[in-house]
């Protein structure tokens, strides 16, 4: 199997044994706390779960800047974005100390990690806005991944961390949530060597279900792992639970039996298109994965990228930045002409008007007057999922 970014091994940054963690916990008692941001709570979730290996915990300023200019830790190490715990919080201890990090997702002051204090460093508005200009592509305020990271304050905490517990994500997505080392236990068990990955943060209506099926296909995939971001999204995203409900019934109805694994990991969407197509990357290889699926505007949000700038990138990084390999993949839909899914590019003889094509803002509005979306652009089984939650809003 492919080995993990920058290591022989996953170097999950989780607690192991309960005696560890009683141990720690009871220590956490004279500790100072702090409750971190979203952002960085969903960071401890993939330090947790192995998926950024072989980080050890948050980035000081010399790292931070090293990433947004040169995509690189200051060791040399390839890293696409930043791992910070940022706050605007008053600071009431020392570097070198030991301190609580509070779950801001989870009620009752739960602690979601310890951190070891390295560093404690101010970032000055020029320094934020130059790696948010590096990292995102823009300063607008209006994108939500810059909004986020703005918001987030300007002391940047570094050290390494020890993660106690995943957050909500595997109480509420028990079925769903996995760590980076399941998903390789489950990969090495069914004997695939050759597996590709599929992100998603939406239901997958028909195009998507033939992306991964095509993906599958040229490849010579053993087998695909639809890997579904469950944390904080843009409002009017639909929720994590449908999402989960609408791919599991595709994925009954659809694939071959045994062929597609359904799993979840627990991050909150940057919408940062290229740099983040890196980052799935990167924590798609540290899931034993070959290949990853990067389509038209991956990880982007409004005008920001270019359709294929998440493409383009991976062919601007060092070629052994990464072992994981890309397919490419164009806009999917439906083809009037030919009765089939089909890769726009595949097709040069077709004009729009000969595909089915429906915007997301034309799919939330049928669904919420109750009309059938189109046989061609969803599966009926999936569509009555997304119709009963819109239906219920």
């Amino acid at each position: 199997m492919i080995k993990p970014h920058g290591s022989e091994e996953l170097m999950p940054k989780i607690v192991n044994t309960d005696e560890e963690k009683a141990a720690l916990l009871e220590s956490a008692k004279t500790m100072k706390k702090i409750k971190v941001s979203s952002a960085a709570a969903a960071n401890l979730v993939m330090l947790g779960a192995g998926y950024f290996t072989p980080l050890s915990g948050f980035m000081d300023k010399k790292d931070v800047l090293s990433v947004a200019n040169e995509m690189k830790l200051s060791n040399g190490l390839f890293w696409p974005t930043p791992v910070v715990n940022l706050t605007s919080q008053k600071i009431d201890f020392k570097e070198g100390e030991q301190i609580a990090l509070i779950d801001p997702n989870v009620d009752e002051d739960q602690i979601i990690a310890i951190q070891t204090v390295n560093k404690i460093e101010k970032l000055d508005t020029d320094d934020i806005d130059h790696i948010i200009k590096k990292v995102f592509g823009t300063n607008d305020k209006e994108h939500p991944g810059v909004s986020t990271f703005y918001d987030q304050g300007n002391t940047l905490i570094s050290g390494n961390v020890d993660v106690l517990n995943f957050s909500y994500f595997e109480k509420d997505f028990g079925e769903t949530f996995r760590t980076a080392m399941q998903i390789r236990s489950s990969i090495e068990s069914k004997g695939w060597n050759n597996v590709v990955a599929f992100q998603t943060r939406n239901p997958m209506h028909r195009a998507h279900e033939e992306l991964c099926r095509m993906a599958g296909e040229r490849v010579n995939a053993d087998g695909i792992l639809i890997h579904m971001l469950l944390g904080k999204l843009k409002p009017g995203d639909i929720p994590a639970d449908v999402r989960d409900s609408a791919i599991r019934t595709m994925v009954e109805h659809y694939f071959p039996k045994d062929y597609v694994m359904i799993t979840g990991y627990g991050f909150d969407m940057l919408y940062a298109g290229p740099r983040e197509a890196l980052l799935h990357a990167v924590f798609r290889q540290n899931c034993g994965c070959s290949y990853l699926i990067v389509g038209r505007d991956h990880a982007g949000v409004g005008d920001y990228y270019g359709a294929f700038d998440a493409q383009d990138i991976f062919d601007e990084i060092p070629s052994d930045a990464l072992q994981i390999k890309i397919f490419k993949a164009d806009h999917t839909a439906y083809s009037k002409k030919l009765n089939k899914v089909v890769m726009m590019r595949d097709v040069e003889d077709h004009s729009k008007d000969d595909f089915v094509i429906l915007s997301g803002t034309k799919v939330r509005e049928m669904l919420s007057n109750g009309e059938s979306l189109p046989k061609e652009f969803a599966r009926p089984e999936v569509a009555e999922v997304l119709m009963k939650h819109y239906m219920q809003d």
